[in-house]
């Protein structure tokens, strides 16, 4: 072995060792500080006070209130990348006539509404993706992002359902490991909660 590349592969395995911890910092622990905090910062509920009796029986109010998302996450973890992977990556966003923005390295679909596209990003490193479409060379993706920001109105969530669909064909395709945005196995409530 040369004397030069011994340090060169120790600077490349310590860089690759930053990123993977930089990743788990960003998906797992601080979406933990975000929950904590938010716990911390809700004020506890007012202890409601006795009321005589109506004589009029009153319909109950829904109490529940959800909290506002300002993106919904799934993540596809693919069990084995290669370069093949790539490729059907490549045709199946193809498939799906999405478009590449340089800028921001990702990926677009436009689905039900063009004014809120469907974000392809890449989950490892957490971002950038190449532009698989120009066949533009770089390591394995090993699992995307999706993201979409919620409808402001639930009447026009039919993006939510293009989504959710998305995201299943995309684990069926590459038999990934779908994954909600808390880094938990994504279920049908999981998908519910996004339908609204």
């Amino acid at each position: 072995m040369d004397i030069t590349s011994l340090p060169f592969l120790l600077a490349v395995a310590s860089l690759v060792l930053g990123v993977v911890a930089a990743a788990i910092f960003v998906y797992v622990v601080l979406p933990k500080q975000r929950r904590a905090k938010a716990k911390a910062a809700t004020p506890p509920a007012p202890k409601a006070e006795p009321q005589p009796p109506s004589p009029e029986p009153e319909e109950p109010v829904p109490t529940k209130r959800t909290a506002k998302v300002k993106q919904h996450s799934l993540f596809v973890i693919f069990s084995h990348p290669d370069s093949t992977t790539d490729e059907r990556l490549a045709e199946w966003l193809r498939g799906k006539e999405a478009s590449y923005d340089a800028v921001k390295k990702v990926f677009f679909i436009k689905g039900k509404q063009p004014s809120n596209p469907i974000t392809i990003a890449n989950a490892f490193p957490p971002g950038e993706m190449p532009d698989l479409l120009q066949g533009e060379t770089h390591e394995p993706i090993r699992g995307i992002s999706l993201l979409v920001k919620p409808p402001l109105h639930k009447r026009r969530n039919q993006q939510m359902y293009v989504y959710v669909e998305l995201a299943k064909e995309l684990n069926e395709t590459f038999s990934g490991n779908l994954l909600d945005a808390e880094q938990q196995p994504a279920s049908e409530s999981t998908y519910a909660h996004i339908i609204g």
